[in-house]
């Protein structure tokens, strides 16, 4: 398109040019929606997360994102700030998982009680390691049923009566939680 015919659509209708400009790669479309709209987005984030450093980089990741799919911005449905913040939305949810994998994580570490033997080789921790995350993910019930039978060695009767869950629930908790482990452990490629 020609320079003139551009500064006369800007003129007429600033967000529909950027947006074609954008849809057409344009790298200078990427910088003008940077600066007109990275501080709604950056505001969303930093309002979700609270922390600024984790805004920045979902604003970052918001705009990459938005360059990676422009071709799925259809002017039609939305406009452009709308869109991103969608975008932005999507990254402060992957951010807040990412932060609640973490902890788990980190929590799990905590939890694991400290080696007697130095020698332990590291394949060993990470197969804890990652047992202990896979079991974070498990409902709450069936997690804590495996947990009092195989880190506390207590009886499927012993647990039905510390749970008060009737027995059949107890070894149905188990044998469900051990298949979805199983599961999980052998797609994951986790423990050996």
């Amino acid at each position: 398109m020609a320079p003139h015919r551009m500064s006369a659509l800007w003129a007429a209708r600033p967000d529909h040019a950027l947006a074609e400009a954008f849809r057409g790669g344009d790298p200078v479309a990427l910088r003008q929606m940077y600066d007109r709209f990275g501080g709604p987005v950056f505001h969303l984030a930093l309002r979700t997360l609270g922390s600024g450093a984790d805004a920045e980089d979902v604003t970052q990741t918001t705009f990459v994102a938005a360059w990676q799919g422009r071709e799925t911005f259809d002017p039609d449905r939305g406009s452009l700030l709308g869109w991103l913040l969608a975008i932005a939305r999507r990254k402060v949810v992957d951010r807040l998982r990412a932060a609640a994998r973490e902890n788990r994580i980190e929590d799990a570490v905590r939890a694991l009680p400290e080696a007697t033997d130095s020698t332990a080789a590291p394949d060993r921790v990470v197969d804890r390691l990652v047992v202990a995350d896979e079991l974070a993910q498990l409902p709450a019930e069936q997690r804590r049923v495996l947990e009092l039978a195989f880190y506390d060695d207590l009886t499927h009767q012993q647990i039905a009566a510390v749970t008060a869950l009737p027995l059949g629930t107890v070894k149905s908790h188990i044998r469900r939680g051990m298949a979805r482990l199983k599961q999980r452990l052998e797609v994951d490629g986790g423990a050996s």
